[in-house]
């Protein structure tokens, strides 16, 4: 987001222009003819006779950013346009998502003999306009050759990917790919009374109302994947896999009778009126207005797209990358998990502690593609730094040390540092293997991803997003007793004191990885421009998991809570710190020394600003997010949480 300052000069600018802002009907003359040869200098020609899609770019003459700074704005000068939020996102690069082009290629030097269909299957999610210009040309399929010459392919999922959806009965009942495209060149928005004049005159599409546009079956062409099943020699089987069912999921979740869609949490709404065309002040601004970031969970790839943007024939600038991302970690970070670790006391020399786990996502956690999954790590250490437990740490590849072969099974309570909880999709093959090929996919060897708060076994569309293994049996896996839909999981963790007498703590945390190491090591055995493409960034980029929820109990005595748990008598302000520094109130004699650990649990730098017997000023380390502060009293420890902004 950019902030703008206005000036006298843009304001002056800005009253030259309302003489040229169209006042008038639709169908009246609204620009002067050198207006009209402006505007097809710096737009692109309109659609063509038997042509069918608009590229991005037409429309980022009035939707992306205003120099003057005067449209695609909120309330407080924030520049919101929707072009430069949407080129940045997984939509907007999906038709160059190396990962994407690297697994289709695995499947078709497994099975080349599918390769063709293959690959016009994956198009039309990925690559979806060039996909279906192609078909409704005649063309009988349309292939990654094809997309690499082609920059209607190569838009990803773009503005005329969405807007030019009808609505249809299609819609929330035919899935992978099968798009109700309008051929008509009519656009749909959320807006009513659409302005029809220059979008039609200068990029040949006519902008239409439908409520459709804001419903969750809109998304559910691509939402909901289901691929048909061949043997380990690439013969069919007869029978179907559910590969992805996000938007199954979210039908089956209080969320739909909530009026809860995909797009309240992919495309962040504010209530401000935004002015959503450049160069048209006369206009009405609308209200309220989606963000088009589409925030979701992969910033791995977001992240490993940007550092490769120059090879993979990205222009978009790093300024929009970083928007993305800083938009994704927000929605992985306050919109996923709640994390809440509960001390319930120590019996026969073992610590018990629960760790209750609360999904927040409106769909499955993770959800969409299967590699993803989420790893907790649970962590008892000493007052000293001993480690008394540990559990979900990683190695240096980022795999989880220990984790079983072929998959961990789900556990309800774990009490051996051998046993690991970690929150995923496994697919399996016709002979019950473990697989990573989609098209092998034939059974669900394991599903406990954390189902969405109203999820049930009794839903019409369980079918499709079974829970699987272990996790059926979890008397706390989405169940309060015989009620269904909690949306919660609770981890019993016993962990073994061995004798030991003392204070402990405690440190839970949940790490999200969108592509862990297993899921690649297959593909990694086989070799195509596109597979070695993709590992040679991969192994450069940053595949450090996500941490998107932690909670920590500190102090704890093996005889019971200590004091450490009892209200604070000392205080950190300011709280939130704008720059890092805080200032402890309360007796500061009384403090013998002090640390600071960050969210996960690890010792952090800081620097100590001023410290005499009546103040104790901190400074923070640099990077912005939560910080525990211990003190060290005479008789108790006392933790302050602080946030760095």
């Amino acid at each position: 987001m950019k902030l703008r300052l206005f000036g006298f000069i843009t304001v002056l600018i800005a009253i030259l222009l309302l003489q040229f802002s169209f006042k008038g009907e639709a169908d009246k003359a609204f620009h002067s003819a050198e207006d009209i040869s402006f505007y097809k200098a710096h737009f692109s020609t309109p659609l063509d006779s038997g042509e069918y899609f608009s590229l991005p770019e037409n429309c980022k003459g009035c939707h992306g950013f205003d120099t003057l700074g005067l449209a695609n704005i909120d309330g407080n000068g924030m520049d919101v346009n929707l072009y430069d939020d949407w080129e940045t996102s997984m939509m907007g690069l999906s038709g160059v998502d190396p990962l994407w082009k690297a697994k289709v290629s695995h499947e078709i030097l497994v099975n080349p003999g599918h390769s063709s269909e293959l690959q016009t299957l994956c198009t039309s999610c990925h690559a979806p306009l060039g996909h279906y210009d192609a078909l409704y040309k005649g063309q009988q399929h349309y292939l990654l050759s094809d997309l690499a010459n082609d920059s209607l392919g190569k838009s990803g999922v773009s503005c005329h990917s969405c807007h030019g959806i009808k609505d249809s009965s299609l819609l929330g009942t035919a899935f992978t790919g099968i798009i109700p495209f309008d051929t008509n060149r009519i656009v749909y928005g959320p807006f009513p009374a659409p302005l029809t004049g220059p979008m039609q005159l200068y990029v040949g599409l006519i902008p239409a109302y439908s409520t459709h546009v804001s419903e969750g079956r809109f998304c559910s062409p691509c939402h909901t994947l289901i691929s048909n099943t061949v043997d380990l020699n690439g013969n069919p089987t007869g029978a179907t896999f559910v590969e992805q069912a996000t938007y199954h999921e979210w039908v089956n979740s209080i969320y739909p009778a909530n009026d809860t869609t995909c797009q309240t949490c992919h495309m962040h709404q504010i209530e401000d009126p935004v002015q959503i065309a450049n160069g048209y002040l006369a206009l009405p601004a609308r209200a309220p207005f989606n963000l088009h970031q589409f925030a979701g969970a992969n910033s791995l790839m977001v992240n490993l797209i940007k550092n490769n943007k120059t090879s993979l024939g990205v222009s978009a600038p790093d300024a929009n990358f970083d928007s993305t991302l800083a938009a994704i970690n927000k929605i992985l970070k306050e919109q996923t998990l709640n994390v809440k670790t509960v001390f319930k006391g120590v019996v026969s020399d073992t610590a018990l502690v629960d760790l209750v786990l609360e999904n927040k996502a409106g769909h499955k956690f993770p959800s969409g593609y299967p590699a993803r999954r989420a790893v907790v790590q649970f962590i008892v250490t000493k007052a000293n730094g001993d480690t008394l437990f540990a559990t979900g740490l990683f190695d240096n590849n980022f795999e989880v040390v220990g984790v079983a072969n072929p998959f961990e099974e789900h556990h309800n309570v774990i009490n051996d540092d051998g046993q690991h909880q970690v929150y995923e999709m496994i697919l399996g093959d016709v002979n019950g293997d473990r697989t990573t090929l989609l098209e092998r996919s034939a059974i669900t060897l394991k599903d406990n991803r954390l189902a969405p708060r109203g999820f049930t076994t009794q839903s019409s569309v369980y079918d499709t997003c079974k829970i699987v293994g272990a996790a059926t049996l979890d008397a706390d896996f989405n169940k309060l007793g015989l009620v269904e839909g909690t949306g919660k999981d609770i981890v019993h963790f016993k962990v073994a004191l061995n004798g030991f007498q003392g204070a402990f703590d405690v440190k839970a945390r949940v790490f999200y990885q969108s592509v862990p190491p297993y899921w690649l090591s297959d593909m990694a055995t086989y070799s195509s421009a596109e597979i070695d493409t993709f590992l040679t960034m991969f192994s450069n980029t940053d595949k450090t998991p996500i941490l998107i929820g932690a909670d920590s109990l500190f102090n704890i005595s093996t005889t019971g809570l200590s004091n450490a748990i009892r209200q604070n008598t000392y205080k950190a302000n300011p709280n939130p710190s704008q720059n890092g520094i805080v200032v402890i109130s309360g007796n500061i004699a009384q403090i013998s020394n002090f640390q600071v650990y960050s969210s996960n649990g690890q010792s952090a730098e800081y620097k100590i600003m001023e410290r005499n017997s009546s103040t104790l000023r901190i400074q923070l380390p640099e990077t912005n997010g939560l910080y525990y502060i211990v003190l060290n009293l005479p008789d108790r420890k006392e933790v302050l949480k602080v946030i760095r902004l």
